[in-house]
């Protein structure tokens, strides 16, 4: 695949195996390239962190047998036109100014390359910022130090086509102050060779989404497109994750505007099927899908990718290869299963070692039906994407905790009755579904695909079931089972393990769910004002005067320096303002001046010169109501405060209304702001301020 802006390079397109856990066997590695060959993939980065000879040990080289396997390796991938790039990680203990390091590095990488590989990447990503005594006498920074030694090695290896470059900084939340005023992005971009290529995960380490705005800003940084490292299937943080949902949130005008896009998928080798599937889907868009607003929530508009027909595209090929046998000699007998109480933990499959055909007077055979389509799209939707559900689990928590608020509606008989039982009864259907989309699935003939999800799929299917009986229970169908109650109850009915106990004491455990009580969208994008926000800011702040007061009129409150820059009246100081979006719009902004003084005088308003002294900068934050979570509010006041401290500013106030308690407890539990006096004020009025 060509670029598709310029018509010339490569697109770099494919899979990274850069996770933390147990890497993937050669086979495993074999039967990706065939897949990325089938779907027209054409790249895989070797870079598994546990790999001793890539990461810690990575001075090493290597042993007669473990060159063997490498050599093997890199002809499987070129059989299969998929480009081997081999990474090697130093920045845990390297010494960039040691001459030995460098030549070291050198030996390691010039050993891979006899082995026939053509393709290099050179990681310092996970590492400590702190260079050592010796690295700070020879570099002016920890940036100049990983150019320089990257730029040599580059040229040492002949200036390959293809070398990647992990920066230590690799997505936009690691950069400080911002992405365009990182010193060390700024110095990567200006030094590295123009023939390296970046790169980057986005907004985030693990991006819900990324702009083609956020990627214009690195690219003018970096001084080239970067290659999306995509951490959206990466489950090695979370043992209890498994994603399955499709390749989504990056709309395809991405695509001419970037190097390349690697996958750094689940650590279970098999359920990367949708994963690196979907990818290839979305690489394949076209480019000239014209202009389109992009809203990944209605994937209708993008005319170009869906993510659900995509999702389905794989599913249906997944499908085949859960059907197909990876047993020896063909097919695997049917497989039946012993009838099980409800409340029981599920018996072992038994395999019949004989036809045997019951009589009419003893019990039929329970047979499981083979997996279907609806099966897969289910799974996918139990398991689908770190910031989101699918539709399927999205219905069953919001139906859980409808019956569980109105529980008294399902024993004494009011309005709510029947709607009540009705939707018990739709809950209890979808239930039922996972266990038999469970039954289908232990009873596929690809068995390796099961053994790579079925801790996943035994758990949810356990959480299913508590959840099923306890809706029984308030139903009044069967008292609760004395295991309930037991001081001793069987492990599979609570969280087991320390980790368990350690969540179950912590205050907070749960407030970073998926699913909120009171429901609400879990995610916040927060991004740069433009002009174009200003209406939406003004209707914010109407909103929030109105609902501070509710005697007096917000045309009546005192005018305060936050109303005027609220209003447009004055505009924010440069890299000092953000607003903060949910699934409805905009919900919320934080806006600041450096310099508070000129903007006092623009509008008449006297401030103390005491206090501007110092305190010479102000702040304003406003979240709506619906914002319960203090975090995105959080967030955006810590990214002001390191603009203006940037700026030379000491110091910082805010000024709030005595009825706006909500930001007053806001500002009281950061810890940094106090309350300050202030001539002059409202009576209305409070100073909080920040020494910085």
């Amino acid at each position: 695949m060509s670029n598709p802006k310029t018509g010339a390079g490569r697109f770099i397109c494919g899979v990274v195996e850069g996770f933390y856990g147990r890497p993937w066997t050669m086979e495993q590695r074999t039967e990706l390239f065939k897949r990325e060959q089938k779907w027209g993939l054409n790249t895989y980065l070797y870079a598994p962190k546990d790999d001793y000879k890539h990461r810690m040990y990575w001075r090493d080289l290597y042993a007669a047998e473990e060159a063997e396997q490498l050599i093997a390796l890199i002809s499987a991938a070129k059989q299969h036109n998929v480009d081997f790039v081999y990474a090697i990680s130093p920045g845990l203990d390297i010494t960039f100014s040691n001459p030995k390091e460098l030549a070291a590095l050198k030996r390691k990488l010039d050993q891979v390359k006899e082995f026939g590989c053509s393709s290099f990447s050179l990681l310092f990503d996970d590492i400590e910022r702190e260079m050592c005594a010796a690295d700070k006498q020879a570099f002016s920074s920890f940036a100049h130090a990983q150019v320089a030694i990257t730029n040599d090695v580059y040229q040492h290896l002949g200036k390959p086509e293809t070398f990647l470059f992990c920066p230590t900084d690799y997505c936009s939340s690691q950069c400080t102050p911002t992405v365009s005023l990182s010193p060390y992005l700024n110095a990567v971009g200006e030094n590295l060779l123009p023939g390296i290529d970046i790169l980057w995960t986005g907004p985030k380490v693990v991006s819900h989404k990324i702009s083609v705005e956020s990627i214009e800003e690195v690219s003018a940084v970096l001084k080239r497109p970067p290659v999306i490292w995509d951490n959206i299937h990466a489950n090695d943080y979370d043992p209890q994750r498994l994603l399955l949902g499709p390749y989504k949130d990056r709309p395809t005008e991405l695509i001419p505007k970037l190097r390349g896009v690697l996958t750094n998928p689940n650590c279970e080798f098999h359920p990367n099927f949708v994963a690196i599937h979907t990818l290839a889907t979305w690489c394949k868009a076209p480019a000239d899908g014209g202009q389109r607003d992009v809203e990944m929530g209605d994937e209708e508009q993008d005319p170009c990718y869906s993510p659900q027909k995509a999702l389905m595209l794989a599913l249906t090929d997944w499908l085949q290869e859960f059907m197909s046998t990876d047993q020896p000699g063909g097919p695997r007998p049917p497989v039946h299963l012993k009838k099980e109480p409800s409340d029981e933990e599920p018996m072992q499959t038994d395999v019949a070692e004989s036809s045997y055909v019951p009589s009419p007077d003893e019990n039929p055979l329970y047979t499981a039906e083979p997996l279907t389509l609806d099966d897969l799209r289910l799974l996918s939707e139990l398991f689908y994407l770190p910031y989101e559900h699918g539709a399927t689990a999205r219905t069953m928590l919001q139906e859980l905790d409808w019956l569980k608020n109105h529980g008294q509606a399902a024993t004494a008989e009011t309005e709510q009755s029947a709607e009540w039982r009705s939707r018990a009864q739709k809950f209890d259907s979808m239930c039922e579904a996972v266990v038999q989309m469970f039954n289908r699935l232990s009873n596929a003939p690809n068995r390796s695909i099961l053994y790579d999800l079925y801790n996943y799929i035994c758990d949810i299917k356990s959480g299913v079931d508590m959840a099923r009986f306890y809706v029984k229970t308030l139903g009044g169908q069967g008292q609760p089972s004395a295991q309930v109650m037991q001081d001793e109850p069987e492990p599979w009915r609570f969280r087991g393990a320390l980790s368990g106990e350690f969540q179950r004491m912590l205050p907070g455990h749960g407030n970073r769910d998926l699913f909120r009580q009171p429901l609400m969208t879990a995610v916040y994008c927060i991004r740069p004002y433009c002009p174009e926000d200003k209406a939406e800011v003004q209707k914010i702040l109407r909103e929030m005067q109105k609902g501070g007061d509710a005697t007096s009129s917000p045309g009546a409150q005192p005018p305060l320096i936050s109303d005027s820059l609220s209003t447009g009246e004055l505009s924010p100081s440069p890299e000092c303002a953000l607003v903060v979006e949910d699934d409805f719009g905009m919900c919320g902004y934080a806006l600041a001046l450096t310099d508070v003084k000129p903007a006092a005088a623009k509008i008449q308003r006297a401030v103390s010169e005491s206090v501007l002294k110092e305190f010479p900068s102000l702040v304003v934050v406003q979240v709506l109501p619906r914002v319960t979570d203090p975090s995105p509010a959080k967030h955006m006041i810590r990214r002001l405060l390191s603009s203006i401290r940037s700026s030379g500013s000491k110091g910082v106030f805010c000024e709030l209304r005595h009825s706006d308690r909500r930001m007053i407890n806001f500002y009281s539990k950061l810890g940094s702001f106090k309350q300050i006096e202030m001539d002059g004020l409202p009576q209305d009025v409070l100073v909080m301020a920040a020494s910085l």
